[in-house]
């Protein structure tokens, strides 16, 4: 196991996910349920399957395109997405 990238990755989701709106939502179930072990239980459920996707999906890419390309795309709908969120289209 690579270490450097484990550790890197490990890093960057940690810091990202950190207070984000999924938190909030897990928050949220486990004051509204009384259960945080059954949120918590469909919490990790749900990042594993996510999480699962996103690797294949990457992986499959990484076979195609360049990174540089996958990078400057997600960053485009970043922005996309933020310029939408905005102007409240979503």
């Amino acid at each position: 196991m690579d270490w450097k990238i484990f550790f890197a990755t490990f890093s960057a989701i940690f810091l990202a996910e950190l207070a984000d709106k999924t938190q909030l939502v897990g928050i949220g179930m486990s004051a509204k349920s009384g259960k945080p072990w059954t949120v918590w239980l469909g919490s990790v459920s749900a990042y594993i399957i996510i999480t699962a996707l996103s690797v294949l999906i990457g992986a499959t890419l990484g076979r195609y395109l360049r990174p540089e390309i996958i990078r400057y795309s997600g960053a485009s709908l970043f922005v996309i997405i933020g310029i939408l969120m905005f102007l409240g289209r979503i």
